[in-house]
C-alpha cells in the first residue's frame, strides 16, 4: 500500500512549496492538483475551444498528461482565470480526480496538495495537512513573489483577488474547499518555510513509524 500525504489549503499558503520540500525529502512522488485544471484549461485555449462547454471540457480533462505539467507555463494569469472556469464543472472535477487518484498509487509514496485532496480525492491519506495564512500575508506574498521574477503588482489588487478566490473556492457546492475532520493545521501567517516543514515532518515521520 503506497503512502499518500494530503496537503489542502487556499492560495498562497504555501502548500506548494512545503509539499514539493517533503516530497524531496521522502523520495515521493509530487502532483500539485491545481496544475491539472490549469492544462485542461490552457488545452482549451490552445486549441480555441469554449471554457464553459462542460462535455467538451471533460473531454479534454482525461487527456491531460500528468507527467508534463509546467509549473512555469501554467502558472500564467489567463490560464489561472480560465481555470477558475471550468474548475467548478462537476464533470471536469470527475475526470481530474480520477486521474489524481491513480497518481496517488505510485509507489513508493506521494504527495497531492491542492483544494480537496483530504476531503475528496484521497480521504484515506495517511497524514493530512491543511496550510493556511491570513489573506493579507497571503497577498503580501504573491505581490513579493511578483516583484521578485522582475513584474509589476499592485498589492490591493491581489489581496481583492486572494479574498475573492477563497470565497469561490469555499463557496462552490462541487468540493469546497475546507479542512477534512482529521488534517492537522498549520498556519505558515508567522511561521517560516522551515518551521512549517520541521512541523510537518514530525507529523510525517511519526506517521510513517507506525506504519512499519
Amino acid at each position: 500500500m503506497t503512502f499518500v500525504i494530503a496537503i489542502d489549503g487556499p492560495a498562497a499558503a504555501g502548500k506548494g512549496t512545503l509539499s514539493r520540500r517533503i516530497a524531496e525529502q521522502y523520495g515521493f512522488h509530487h502532483l500539485d492538483t491545481g496544475l491539472t485544471y490549469r492544462a485542461t484549461a490552457k488545452a482549451l485555449m490552445d486549441a480555441g475551444l469554449p471554457l464553459d462547454d462542460e462535455a467538451v471540457a471533460e473531454t479534454m480533462a482525461r487527456e491531460v498528461d500528468l507527467s508534463g505539467l509546467d509549473r512555469a507555463v501554467l502558472s500564467a494569469h489567463a490560464i489561472g482565470e480560465a481555470a477558475s472556469k471550468i474548475a467548478v464543472m462537476p464533470a471536469v472535477r470527475r475526470a481530474l480526480v480520477e486521474a489524481q487518484r491513480a497518481f496517488a498509487l505510485k509507489e513508493p509514496g506521494t504527495v497531492l496538495d491542492g483544494r480537496d485532496i483530504g476531503t475528496v480525492v484521497c480521504p484515506d491519506a495517511a497524514v493530512k495537512l491543511y496550510v493556511t495564512a491570513s489573506p493579507e500575508v497571503r497577498a503580501k506574498r504573491r505581490h513579493d513573489e511578483i516583484i521578485a521574477g522582475g513584474g509589476k503588482a499592485d498589492y490591493t489588487a491581489i489581496f481583492e483577488d486572494v479574498k475573492k478566490r477563497d470565497g469561490r473556492d469555499m463557496g462552490r457546492a462541487d468540493s469546497p474547499l475546507r479542512p477534512a475532520e482529521d488534517a492537522h493545521l498549520l498556519d505558515t501567517s508567522e511561521m517560516s518555510i522551515e518551521a512549517a516543514f520541521q512541523a510537518a515532518k514530525t507529523l510525517v515521520d511519526a506517521a510513517l513509524k507506525e506504519k512499519i
